[in-house]
């Protein structure tokens, strides 16, 4: 266990490991404890729900945007100005200003949503998977593979969110929350040089090492990834799912005050 920790924490072999880890198949992905987005239907929206971690009411709030069918929905925690002593602190990620950034959106005195259609590129794929969830850590990837040479050309920024999905009900919540507790964000460059000989013409791939919050369930984390032009515009999103994810109410961890 220790020689497998080393390799997959270090800042020098992490990466390597997880690389190897992820052309899994669905089969495979699934007996060694691997999600993907490897036949789940493409989102065809993207909506984002902004909270303000001073609001302790706005988690509750009956008015919150209810997801539709085909969106792939996530749940943003902006720190607040009192720091610590917000009421949804324990939740907060400071990834969320920089999201609000990229939107050029000011952070909410309360609540703010986002949404987008993702108009997808012919052709091309998006995938994205991750592995167990071990001593606060998980390892996720994004791979994007274009069609034509087009595509491949220009600057995409990827967006991998690593979320926590909680059930309606959860800490009053009149909806399901797909909360997010890390994320990155890196700009693939349509000149960059090719990953390898053998690799596709435009293919990007990015694999990271994600820090999981203690008070995260990890039987309820997935990952959800997209790529936006320099327009803004997105271009192609994918979500992993698990079959075991757990979705009953009674499963759910309370996350909020922990």
């Amino acid at each position: 266990m220790k020689e497998f920790m080393q390799c997959f924490l270090s800042p020098t072999t992490g990466l390597i490991c997880l690389a190897l880890l992820a052309p899994m198949t669905q089969a495979n992905a699934q007996q060694q404890g691997f999600c993907a987005s490897d036949g789940q239907a493409a989102p065809v929206q993207l909506l984002e729900r902004f909270i303000n971690a001073e609001c302790e009411n706005c988690w509750q709030d009956p008015s919150t945007l209810k997801a539709k069918p085909g969106q792939a929905v996530l749940d943003w925690v902006v720190p607040g100005a009192s720091g610590d002593a917000a009421a949804l602190s324990a939740v907060a990620g400071i990834e969320s200003l920089d999201r609000l950034q990229a939107l050029k959106l000011a952070v909410p005195a309360q609540t703010d949503n986002s949404l987008k259609e993702v108009k997808p590129l012919a052709g091309a794929s998006l995938r994205v998977a991750h592995g167990l969830a071990l001593t606060g850590y998980l390892g996720a990837s994004i791979e994007f593979k274009p069609a034509v040479k087009a595509n491949s050309d220009q600057a995409l920024t990827a967006w991998l969110a690593l979320v926590e999905t909680l059930p309606a009900g959860t800490e009053g919540s009149p909806v399901a929350r797909h909360l997010v507790r890390n994320s990155i964000a890196v700009i693939w460059n349509g000149n960059d040089a090719a990953l390898s000989s053998d690799a596709p013409a435009g293919r990007r791939f990015e694999s990271r090492v994600m820090s999981v919050a203690g008070s995260a369930n990890a039987e309820q984390l997935r990952v959800i990834g997209w790529l936006e032009n320099s327009a803004g515009e997105v271009v192609m999103a994918a979500q992993s799912a698990c079959e075991d994810l757990a979705e009953p109410a009674e499963k759910a961890k309370t996350t909020l005050n922990n």
